[in-house]
């Protein structure tokens, strides 16, 4: 009997030189070991791993923030939606697509129209020198945002993290607020709210062994 390797289209836009970087993504080889996406100018890499609980971990270089970003999903997610997007944490603005190859064309084509009008006269040169100058609260400290972004890994691969989704099919990311950081179920909605205004406070939420989105 022979298996086909389902694969699908992985693109993120690369925070240095603004061009798309696509590659095709197989699951048999995701399950071998990690895999790197790296641009042609060398500069940036987003890479994937598959995990013991069957879900996919991400970490994707952003073009608007210093820092990449850390997602992860479920394998059926991964490769049998048609189209999703992985978004900043900051601005919501989606740095990454996933799913079949002529909806993932598409959805760059969009957003390089997006960024058209968000960098109106400017060009992207411009824009990459200037976005380490965010004046985001929690990007002056990133430590705050790594130490949450820890915590709901691991919460979530264990399993601790629940929403309205049935089991494993949450996805999961974050976004900043005034208020604090607001961890968020993509698919039904669902959030939870954590008050984050220090390191001090950040690191109380190592304690955290169960979070419920509502």
């Amino acid at each position: 009997m022979i298996l086909n390797d389902k694969q699908i289209t992985v693109a993120y836009r690369c925070p240095d030189c603004g061009m798309w970087v696509t590659g095709i993504v197989g699951m048999f080889s995701l399950t071998a070991d990690m895999l790197r996406l790296k641009c042609p100018c060398g500069k940036s890499e987003a890479t994937m791993v598959h995990t013991a609980e069957k879900k996919i971990r991400l970490t994707v270089p952003c073009f608007l923030c210093p820092q990449a970003h850390h997602y992860t999903v479920s394998s059926a997610m991964f490769f049998e939606r048609d189209i999703f997007a992985l978004p900043c944490a900051y601005s919501g603005i989606d740095i990454c697509f996933i799913g079949a190859e002529d909806k993932v064309s598409s959805a760059t084509d969009a957003s390089d129209k997006e960024l058209l009008e968000i960098l109106g006269e400017n060009n992207y040169s411009d824009f990459s020198k200037t976005r380490e100058a965010a004046d985001s609260p929690f990007l002056s400290d990133p430590q705050i945002l790594d130490i949450v972004n820890f915590v709901i890994r691991d919460l979530d691969e264990s399993g601790q993290i629940k929403c309205k989704c049935d089991e494993d099919e949450g996805y999961y990311f974050v976004d900043v607020t005034d208020e604090g950081i607001v961890v968020k179920c993509e698919n039904c909605g669902a959030k939870a709210l954590i008050p984050v205004s220090s390191t001090i406070t950040a690191n109380a939420f190592l304690n955290c062994d169960h979070l419920e989105l509502e």
